[in-house]
């Protein structure tokens, strides 16, 4: 007799996997959150929306791109959630969104309970460093169209701002400074170029290269840092006027993102030194540097514009909280455009 778990589907899996990550997923809990006891939806209590005079719900949708299969090459699968968390999430404070919370999306050849509660794991975990709750989401099992090692995952955020204090480019001045937030690493960005460096130069995962403190997959696969709650707590102490959240594109394109057309970001590539992980893959890859710009964070994850007379309290307020930040440039007159100078 043919069943479903002949054709590949193991709903017992599924059911453990489900038992396995609920403790994990407990610790991204906020108090809005409603319990429903069928498990087919997600709640939230909507009345904490009534603090704010003219709410405005923010929405964002993202996945982790093929940084994934460096996780299931490497064999590690508890971070790759993180990733998820920041790539969503941290879209939404750009605009000075509070994330509020957030639902996931697993896509796998076989479900393995024990690596499915360690990927969803570490998106709980980067919701609890977000400031958000885990509200739900969904493990498919698609053998046939997926090998059994292979998973993908995606998910979806809310959060929420008052629409005078939103945040981006129509507030943005000539004078201010442009502060650079330091990235944890490569992020989630550019990881067919980086699978392609790895191919062609026949570099390992397990590589010991004398710039690195550790093998060179565990720096690849470094989480994405989480900005949320710094952002937001620097946007209630100082002029923030705009974020720039610098993911695929690199730091010139996503923070023009962020510029009114009449003004321009002059940019000091010598306020900083990128990380040796991307020095490692220029070298290795043979990339012109007009390349890393475009492809890469180059070590600035997430780029803040602020009053000039708020620069220094910006900065001493980031680095209280732990996050390496310095002034990356300011903006002049132009036309809509982030460049080096």
């Amino acid at each position: 007799m043919t069943t479903y778990e002949a054709a590949g589907v193991d709903i017992e899996a599924g059911e453990r996997a489900v038992s396995l990550m609920k403790a994990k997923v407990a610790r991204s809990r906020r108090p809005e959150v409603v319990d429903d006891a069928s498990g087919f939806a997600g709640l939230f209590d909507a009345s904490a929306l009534l603090r704010y005079q003219r709410p405005l719900l923010a929405t964002s949708t993202d996945g982790v791109g093929t940084k994934v299969m460096l996780a299931q090459r490497y064999g590690k699968h508890d971070t790759i959630g993180i990733d998820l968390v920041a790539m969503v999430l941290d879209d939404l404070v750009v605009c000075g969104a509070e994330p509020l919370f957030m639902t996931d999306y697993i896509a796998c050849g076989k479900v393995v309970p024990e690596r499915i509660a360690e990927i969803v794991g570490g998106v709980a975990e980067g919701c609890r460093l977000a400031g958000a709750a885990l509200l739900g989401g969904e493990t498919a099992e698609h053998p046939g169209a997926m090998g059994p090692d292979e998973y993908d995952l995606a998910g979806a955020g809310t959060g929420v701002v008052e629409a005078s204090a939103m945040l981006g480019a129509s507030r943005v001045r000539a004078g201010d400074a442009v502060l650079g937030l330091a990235s944890s690493g490569v992020h989630s960005n550019g990881y067919s170029l980086v699978r392609h460096v790895l191919r062609e130069s026949s570099l390992s995962l397990d590589a010991h290269l004398d710039e690195l403190t550790r093998p060179l997959g565990a720096e690849l696969l470094e989480p994405t840092r989480v900005y949320s709650l710094d952002c937001l707590e620097l946007a209630r102490a100082v002029d923030v006027h705009a974020y720039a959240h610098i993911t695929g594109g690199g730091i010139e394109n996503n923070l023009s993102r962020s510029l009114p057309d009449h003004l321009d970001a002059a940019l000091d590539r010598s306020s900083w030194t990128p990380p040796p992980i991307f020095s490692i893959l220029a070298g290795h890859g043979k990339i012109a540097q007009k390349d890393m710009d475009k492809t890469f964070n180059l070590g600035v994850g997430m780029a803040a514009i602020v009053a000039q007379e708020a620069a220094d309290e910006a900065l001493r307020l980031l680095a209280d909280r732990g996050l390496e930040a310095w002034v990356l440039g300011e903006i002049t007159e132009g036309t809509g455009k982030a460049s080096y100078r």
